[in-house]
């Protein structure tokens, strides 16, 4: 990836946490719970996965950064949204986690070596080369997919 393209993508990245704010602001509990008509989780559960998945990919990329071709584990989201409780916890501090985990990386990848962004281990759900870029690529706009897909819920059905 080219120092360009990777800069479009932490610019991304940071934006995370704002655009999923900005997803659920004023939004009342009725809101929040709203079932999408096919399926899929509320804005709430959203927004609590988001934290979760968010606190997985700091370590994730801690991970490929500090060890040599570390294997990052996999986990199933559904799983966790039923175990965690997804559709009865407050927002407020998974939006927290969310900005806290966001804010941190952010720092530790504006300080990254051009080699850095190559180091790569095994994904156990898609195997070998998962690279630092790699994981760029994958949570740069994962916030920004997630914030349209609380859009939607919350929208209801057409």
């Amino acid at each position: 990836m080219d120092a360009d393209r990777r800069q479009e993508l932490l610019a991304l990245y940071r934006e995370g946490p704002d655009v999923i704010e900005g997803a659920v602001r004023g939004l009342s509990d009725e809101e929040l719970d709203r079932q999408p008509a096919g399926g899929g989780w509320s804005a709430r559960e959203v927004v609590i996965h988001m934290a979760d998945s968010e606190m997985s990919s700091a370590i994730r990329v801690r991970r490929l950064l500090s060890e040599d071709d570390p294997v990052i584990q996999g986990y199933d989201e559904e799983d966790y949204a039923r175990r965690f409780h997804y559709g009865n916890r407050a927002i407020e501090p998974s939006l927290a986690a969310l900005r806290g985990a966001r804010e941190t990386t952010a720092e530790i990848l504006d300080g990254l070596a051009d080699d850095d962004w190559s180091r790569s281990g095994t994904h156990t759900e898609s195997g070998p080369g998962y690279s630092v870029d790699r994981w760029l690529e994958i949570y740069a706009s994962h916030a920004h997919d997630h914030a349209e897909q609380i859009r939607a819920a919350v929208a209801g059905p057409d």
